[in-house]
């Protein structure tokens, strides 16, 4: 037990779920009137595809699998990527708390056309289309990708990094295509992993490992 704990002590991340989710669903039955219309002019010329349903709902097991494989194979990459993925998960509701958002160009879907519009229609009753600014189904699968990108264990692993790329992509797709985000919200989670990435995993986080270094040094020194 006590090696268990020792060498999975960093569960106690999963602990953000106690946070996340009843904020999430708090956000969820009480945005439902009187929120602000997320809406462009490109998002008119995105056809709707029902087939985006595939990619859209991979979402879950992509970045689920990404934070999961970290956990059991780098401690150190585990925190970064979920440092990434909670900073910019607890923005978002903070966002949406103080500027309640929303859409208003979802299309009516006949479930019996096909699986996949029998899918979209289980997301629409599952799924409002309210909290929408920044899109979290952008962010986390950016943050993902970072993950496995800067990952040195992964490094050698060419196919491994270009599929993530190739799954990030047709996933940042799927939410426009499906009509689950606008634009709008995609470029602000693209903004918002822009502006995270530094403090996380770019100059200002190896400054800071740097400068960590030094003090740990010197301290021996003396």
């Amino acid at each position: 037990m006590k090696r268990l704990i020792h060498k999975y002590g960093h569960a106690w991340v999963f602990l953000y779920a106690f946070i996340y989710l009843p904020w999430f669903f708090y956000l969820e039955k009480t945005v439902t009137t009187n929120y602000h219309i997320i809406h462009v002019s490109m998002d008119d010329y995105i056809p709707f595809s029902e087939y985006f349903i595939i990619p859209y709902l991979f979402w879950f097991l992509y970045v689920a699998g990404t934070v999961l494989y970290f956990f059991f194979t780098d401690k150190t990459d585990f925190y970064r990527l979920c440092a990434f993925l909670f900073t910019g998960m607890t923005i978002s509701l903070l966002i949406c708390t103080f500027y309640p958002n929303g859409t208003d160009f979802r299309p009516e879907v006949d479930p019996s056309k096909n699986i996949f519009c029998a899918l979209v229609a289980g997301l629409h009753r599952a799924d409002t289309c309210t909290n929408v600014l920044p899109s979290i189904h952008v962010y986390n699968s950016i943050g993902a990708h970072i993950a496995i990108m800067n990952s040195e264990r992964l490094q050698k692993k060419r196919w491994l990094r270009t599929s993530s790329f190739l799954v990030m992509v047709s996933i940042c797709m799927s939410t426009v295509f499906l009509k689950q985000h606008s634009v709008i919200d995609g470029l602000a989670a693209v903004t918002m992993a822009y502006c995270l990435y530094d403090v996380i995993y770019g100059s200002a986080y190896q400054n800071s490992r740097r400068r960590a270094a030094e003090k740990v040094a010197e301290s021996n020194i003396t």
